[in-house]
C-alpha cells in the first residue's frame, strides 16, 4: 500500500507496486493498494461449466493454454470446499474459445497465438502516413510532441498513439488525458510487454491520473477515486493488427 502526498515540488510522481504503476502528473492525495485479488465486479466461471458450455475438451483447454491462445493469467486458482478449483473470466473465456474454434479450421495455432498476443512484438513500426490514417490529428501533434516528428513510428508508439485516439473516442476523455494514456504506454510499456494487461483512466475530485496493471490484479482505491475509462491492450493490440 502506498500514498501519493500533495506537494508542490512534485509534479511527476511515478510509483510501481507489484502488478500496476500508476503515473499522476498533477499534485494529488491519494491512497491506493494492488493486490493480486480478482475484480469483484467481473464474472468467473469454473473450469467444469466452462468444458460443459463449450463441448470442448479438457486436453484441448491445456493446449490452447500451452500455444498461448489462452492467457496464463486467465487460470485462476480458488479454494473451494472440496480443495481447489479453476476458474476463468467468464466474458473473456468465452468470446475467446468462440473465435479459436470459428478460426482454427483456417489458421494454424501458430498464427492464431500471433493474433491473439497481447504484445506489441506482434505488431510492426508503422511509415507516418498510415499511422495518421487510423488517428486524428490532435493524436499525432501528441505523439511528434513525445517520440520526434519521422517518417516511421515503433509498435510501442503506434499502439500508445492508438490507445490515445481510442480514448479520445470514447469521449470519455479529454485531451490532456489522452495525452497522458500516450505518455504513460511509451514510458511504461515495456514492463509489460507479452502480458495481458490494460490501462486506467482514473479522476480524483478533478484530477486525472493513469494505471497500467495486469489484469489478474485488483486495484482498490480510497473514497473518490472512479475508473473512468478502461482499455484492455491485448484486445486493443488484435484490432490494431486488423488495421495496418
Amino acid at each position: 500500500m502506498w500514498q501519493l502526498r500533495n506537494s508542490s515540488e512534485l509534479r511527476h510522481i511515478n510509483t510501481e507496486h507489484g502488478n500496476a504503476i500508476f503515473f499522476c502528473p498533477y499534485s494529488v492525495t491519494m491512497l491506493c493498494c494492488a493486490e493480486r485479488i480478482r475484480r469483484v465486479d467481473e464474472e468467473l466461471i469454473s473450469k467444469k461449466d466452462l468444458l460443459e458450455i463449450t463441448s470442448i475438451s479438457y486436453g484441448q483447454l491445456y493446449r490452447w493454454k500451452r500455444k498461448n491462445l489462452i492467457p496464463e493469467e486467465w487460470f485462476i486458482k480458488k479454494a473451494v470446499s472440496t480443495g481447489q478449483e479453476t476458474f476463468f473470466p467468464k466474458q473473456k473465456i468465452l468470446a475467446r474459445i468462440d473465435k479459436i474454434k470459428n478460426m482454427k479450421e483456417d489458421v494454424s495455432l501458430n498464427d492464431l497465438a500471433d493474433v491473439f498476443s497481447s504484445s506489441a512484438a506482434g505488431l510492426v513500426a508503422a511509415e507516418k502516413r498510415d499511422l495518421a490514417r487510423i488517428t486524428s490529428g490532435q493524436v499525432m501533434d501528441m505523439l511528434v510532441e513525445k517520440a520526434g516528428d519521422k517518417e516511421r513510428f515503433t509498435s510501442v508508439e503506434v499502439l500508445a498513439a492508438y490507445a490515445a485516439e481510442k480514448a479520445l473516442g470514447s469521449g470519455e476523455a479529454a485531451k490532456a488525458e489522452a495525452k497522458l494514456i500516450l505518455e504513460t504506454l511509451l514510458s511504461y510499456y515495456s514492463k509489460y510487454e507479452g502480458k495481458n494487461c490494460s490501462i486506467y483512466l482514473l479522476r480524483k475530485m478533478g484530477v486525472s491520473s493513469c494505471c497500467l496493471a495486469m489484469d489478474a490484479a485488483d486495484m482498490q482505491f480510497d473514497t473518490g477515486v472512479k475508473t473512468a475509462l478502461r482499455i484492455n491492450l491485448a484486445a486493443l493490440t488484435e484490432e490494431l493488427k486488423s488495421k495496418l
